[in-house]
């Protein structure tokens, strides 16, 4: 019996290791990951993508992007319209101040030698100060004291959030590779220039050890680093679009019939039901307060014995029931710095042009990599990454949506825009100008609509504007939830954590 069994395994596993040798093209016949049949390989049974540290999945869709609340301001910014927007990730909560501070530990490791790098990186703790008002303890506690760990990081301008992205994108994908024994880890060996950054990596700038578990090369049968179409490493972290942060935030998905015919039953004015700042459901929770902000005149927390908020200033990120998404916090709290550039007729041009209802974004940079004559990435900068330099112009001739003055005002489709903003010069509008979003522990409840847009410039920082991180999702919309054509039925989400 029991050689039967033996017998039986050591055939299924020949069964097996001949399918994968056998894997074959549909339209050559030829066999793919081979050296004896040339070599090209597929990756054999991709999972799809996994799931980032602190990442919550969005599945994507339609929905009427702009203003819920009533205009108050008057300013017609964010008119109302039609959009669609792709699946794509986003972090639970807000990045926090221990979370910050392991970026910083990390930069002063690294390039000790470069100081400048740790400095650049600080925030700003006096965004604290306040001329009429005793603020100072804050200045010396806020950031690094341990009570405060898990509050929101504030102080920090839009430049800095873009290099905490960056960083983080090579963390995390430097901890995958060494999870998967495709790397040894090297924290005290990386110096300088001489650490790991995802490009570097792939382009072979970046040695590093080779792990226990390395790739194949299949068309020379060495071992390898991993690449590109290995589909092993995420996307960068990024900061979000506004309307990937204001999708995320009203979390429509909540409010979808189970008939599953695209009919949303109740529109929302903020992440939660109902048009108050109560938890709006029957149980413990009925009637608390559901975020964090400044209820009237002189009332940031409430009445001693009866603290509506539980919070004068900022509170933990995971503080107060998440939506349904399961993000924290996209009210209240603190507000949330986009990636998008600012102006205020975006959402008028947007109805006109076809080509933007879908992921729309203002603010495009266009970039290509620093080579030499060669086609080689040029030496890496201090830092370890890989060089980027502008388009020429003849390149982004024919590109639209980019983030020169005079090209958006003629997006905008205002032609008397020019006479009325000299971007920059006669306005506080200009290139430097960024969108924030949500509310903060110092608005009022107006604010706390994830249709309000307010702005500012991207190397300011505030008491009341933190972050958090997004990424791209590749692949099926519908997430590993989706898988050979059938949808694999999901109960309706509601927020069960627990309010503290």
């Amino acid at each position: 019996m029991k050689k039967i069994i033996l017998f039986g395994l050591i055939g299924m596993l020949f069964a097996a290791t001949s399918c994968k040798k056998e894997m074959r093209s549909d339209t050559t016949g030829w066999a793919y990951n081979s050296q004896e049949w040339g070599g090209f390989e597929k990756v054999p049974d991709y999972k799809g993508q996994i799931t980032g540290p602190n990442l919550a999945f969005i599945e994507g869709g339609t929905f009427n992007m702009g203003q819920t609340e009533e205009d108050v301001m008057f300013d017609y910014r964010n008119i109302a319209r039609r959009v669609t927007v792709s699946s794509f990730y986003m972090d639970e909560s807000e990045i926090t101040n221990i979370a910050y501070l392991e970026y910083l530990y990390w930069l002063g490791k690294v390039h000790g030698t470069l100081p400048q790098v740790r400095l650049n990186a600080l925030p700003d703790t006096l965004v604290w100060l306040e001329e009429l008002a005793y603020n100072e303890p804050f200045v010396e506690t806020y950031f690094r004291h341990p009570a405060y760990v898990e509050y929101p990081v504030v102080g920090v301008n839009w430049l800095q959030c873009q290099e905490y992205c960056k960083w983080r994108s090579d963390r995390v994908n430097e901890m995958i590779l060494i999870e998967q024994g495709k790397l040894a880890p090297d924290p005290e060996g990386q110096q300088g220039e001489n650490n790991f950054t995802t490009g570097s990596y792939l382009y072979g700038l970046y040695e590093g050890t080779p792990g226990n578990r390395p790739m194949r090369d299949y068309t020379t049968g060495d071992e390898r680093t991993v690449k590109f179409e290995d589909g092993v490493l995420l996307p960068n972290y990024r900061l979000p679009m506004e309307v990937e942060w204001e999708f995320a935030a009203l979390a429509l998905v909540g409010n979808q019939s189970y008939a599953r015919d695209e009919r949303i039953t109740d529109r929302r004015l903020y992440p939660w039901d109902g048009t108050t700042v109560r938890y709006p459901q029957h149980g413990a929770y009925q009637g608390m307060i559901v975020a964090n902000f400044k209820r009237g005149r002189g009332d940031y927390m409430g009445m001693a014995g009866a603290l509506n908020d539980n919070a004068h200033i900022t509170s933990p990120v995971r503080a107060y029931v998440p939506n349904d998404y399961g993000l924290y916090c996209m009210a209240g709290n603190v507000s949330e710095w986009v990636q998008d550039v600012y102006r205020p007729m975006t959402s008028t041009s947007l109805r006109d042009v076809e080509t933007h209802d879908l992921n729309p974004f203002r603010g495009n940079v266009f970039m290509q990599m620093d080579k030499n004559e060669d086609g080689v990435p040029t030496e890496l900068d201090s830092l370890g990454r890989l060089k980027y330099k502008m388009m020429d112009d003849k390149d982004i001739a024919n590109r639209r949506n980019f983030q020169t003055a005079n090209v958006i005002n003629h997006l905008d489709g205002d032609k008397e825009s020019e006479a009325i903003y000299e971007y920059g010069k006669t306005t506080l509008i200009s290139d430097k100008a960024r969108v924030y979003k949500g509310g903060s522990w110092a608005d009022r409840a107006y604010w706390l609509s994830p249709g309000a847009r307010r702005f500012l410039d991207e190397d300011k920082a505030s008491s009341t504007i933190g972050f958090r991180c997004a990424m791209t999702r590749v692949g099926s919309p519908k997430g590993n939830r989706f898988k050979g054509g059938n949808q694999i039925k999901t109960k309706k989400r509601r927020s069960v954590r627990k309010y503290k």
